[in-house]
């Protein structure tokens, strides 16, 4: 336990550290973990009638639809009763808050961008990638207001611009930014939390945002803005992935297995997905059931964990120690698990 804490506090000084301007995204429909953070270990928390419980921290991104149809069909809870595992889902706005319920043991399994998965890592939580969820080159992008002027990230110099700090958008800014020769210390960059960002643009308090789906499609759709870079022509892979404690992979590795199929079986789904399961995931993400097969587009659900992941992901942790908030690289395959994806049959998904 006094492993997490010093992680929680870690973490939770990362962010802050990293924090400037508006205030920093927060969970939705969970408690903080500081007010939680004196809960013991939940590796193996039992309930009432004595099963365990695997608790899983999800975020409204285009990057987990599988994840969210695996959830409203209730195919986990299906499959691990067996194991006597009982599920519980923890709901966040994005992937900094997610890392600190990890870090206070109240979340088993995350859902995490490239940016969240290898700062926790780095800030000493002892995470493992468990699959990769999901691969977005379209699936990030740089907005700015549907009226801006400005028509290329050269004319970003001087600009204020916003996305979630510590977050993949930060990392595609960085990216823009520096393919044009410029750094953030030519714009004024100012924290966000992901649901703000059509809100910062339509007030001019920002004059471009760094964001992700199902975010892209809502705002340019309703008017609120338009694309003026995506992550791929930037060179943003755009990784997500699957994340889990490594002691509950250690002591759980059923558990593990069974999610790695159903998340799989949830990307096989999409394409003949119900009409009530899209309307539920729909209302999830707040889109419209086409906008939601339109996100799904922009996303490669890939599950297999690649060298390309690895390399992007090490690629962001090199993003890291170049702004200053790690000081030094680490291997990311140090922190990767194919051991299990590798003993599951995913053929009947493919």
């Amino acid at each position: 336990m006094k492993r997490k804490l010093l992680s929680l506090l870690i973490v939770t000084g990362l962010v802050a550290g990293l924090t400037v301007g508006c205030g920093s995204g927060e969970a939705a429909g969970t408690s903080s973990p500081s007010e939680q953070a004196s809960v013991e270990d939940n590796d193996a928390q039992t309930t009432a009638d004595g099963s365990k419980t695997v608790n899983i921290a999800i975020q409204p991104s285009g990057a987990f639809i599988p994840l969210i149809i695996a959830r409203e069909e209730g195919w986990l809870e299906e499959e691990l009763a067996e194991y006597g595992v009982e599920v519980v889902w923890n709901d966040f706005e994005s992937g900094p808050p997610i890392n600190e319920s990890m870090a206070a043991d109240l979340s088993d399994i995350g859902t995490l961008g490239d940016v969240p998965t290898v700062s926790a890592i780095a800030a000493g939580q002892d995470n493992q990638v468990i699959l990769i969820a999901a691969e977005g080159e379209r699936a990030y992008a740089i907005l700015t207001a549907a009226d801006s002027d400005i028509k290329s990230i050269s004319d970003l110099k001087g600009k204020t611009i916003a996305t979630t700090l510590g977050s993949t958008g930060h990392n595609l800014f960085e990216k823009a930014l520096s393919s044009e020769g410029l750094s953030f210390d030519d714009v004024n960059l100012i924290n966000i939390s992901a649901g703000d960002a059509g809100t910062v643009l339509s007030t001019g308090e920002a004059d471009a945002v760094a964001i992700w789906e199902p975010n892209v499609t809502r705002l340019v759709e309703n008017g609120t803005a338009k694309v003026l870079t995506y992550g791929g022509d930037v060179g943003l892979l755009g990784v997500n992935p699957l994340v889990a404690d490594r002691k509950y992979v250690e002591e759980n590795p059923e558990v593990i297995k069974v999610i790695i199929q159903q998340y799989a079986r949830g990307v096989a789904e999409i394409e003949n997905i119900s009409d009530d399961t899209l309307k539920a995931v729909a209302d999830y993400l707040s889109l419209d059931e086409q906008q939601v097969l339109t996100v799904a587009s922009n996303w490669d659900y890939t599950v297999d964990i690649t060298d390309a992941d690895k390399a992007g992901l090490q690629d962001t942790i090199s993003f890291l120690v170049k702004i200053g908030t790690l000081g030094e690289e680490y291997s990311i395959e140090d922190y990767i698990n194919t051991d299990l994806i590798s003993q599951v049959d995913l053929s009947q998904y493919k």
